[in-house]
């Protein structure tokens, strides 16, 4: 398999050349860009670079913008702008932790960097990046029904859902009981789900309606449509909205857009 391609967003220049190291060293990612500003960061990713970036670590605090967030932000607005990007918050400051995963990071670097560490990092990456055309397929899912296993095809499941210190997972045939939790379930199944909610991951390939009232947004998840069709309907976080809106007319026809 090829090396990650990976970005890192620091302005700290020690602490960017050794994260730098750090990757290489791992054997499985290459550096195709090391920048400090956030400025730097968006003209790496346009297509003319022809960077190719699949992973950008990201510091929270970038000296040369305002605020303290900066790195954050831009996070923010890349997940909405480049849907396919993977992203790891490289930080000394724990407490960005939770916003963090709530973006859909896959990991969370903590300064100063270990070589353990950042290969531990690598490799969730790995497991993480879009399969290569003709990679095999995930394996069977296995679920519980009281005492009962259910297994499960990675294609029929409509999305997973994390509530009251549990997870389940939604199909046709009902909701089951699973062990594992949205984050272990995210690094098994790689780019096949879309988190659009911090305790919902979704199948976008069963979403049957976007549903919008109010400031609310929802998935109607199932399938087929109609009053008496069954599913599920999935809430949206209102900071994902447009990333799963644009992910699901990525591969779609028939709407006029502005």
């Amino acid at each position: 398999m090829s090396k990650l391609r990976a970005l890192v967003v620091e302005d700290e220049w020690p602490a960017r050349n050794y994260l730098v190291e750090l990757l290489e060293t791992s054997g499985a990612a290459t550096v195709v860009g090391a920048v400090a500003t956030v400025e730097e960061a968006r003209e790496a990713l346009q297509a003319s670079a022809g960077l190719s970036v699949e992973v950008v670590f990201v510091d929270v605090q970038l000296a040369a913008e305002p605020g303290d967030r900066a790195g954050l932000e831009l996070l923010r607005s890349l997940a909405r702008s480049h849907p396919g990007l993977l992203f790891v918050l490289a930080t000394a400051f724990e407490e960005h932790a939770l916003e963090a995963f709530d973006l859909g990071v896959v990991d969370y670097l903590l300064k100063p960097f270990t070589e353990e560490r950042v290969a531990q990092c690598v490799q969730r990456l790995v497991q993480r990046r879009r399969p290569a055309a003709g990679a095999p397929a995930a394996l069977r899912i296995v679920a519980r029904r009281k005492r009962n296993l259910v297994f499960l095809e990675p294609s029929t499941i409509w999305a997973f859902e994390a509530a009251d210190r549990m997870t389940f997972v939604h199909t046709q045939g009902g909701r089951f009981d699973m062990d594992l939790s949205l984050s272990a379930i995210e690094l098994s199944l790689g780019r096949g789900l879309t988190r659009v909610h911090r305790n919902w991951l979704v199948n976008l390939a069963h979403v049957r309606e976007l549903e919008r009232e109010g400031s609310e947004t929802r998935l109607f998840v199932g399938p087929g449509l109609g009053a008496e069709a069954p599913g599920i309907r999935v809430p949206v976080a209102r900071d994902r909205v447009q990333a799963v809106r644009d992910a699901l007319l990525a591969d779609a026809t028939g709407l006029r857009r502005s």
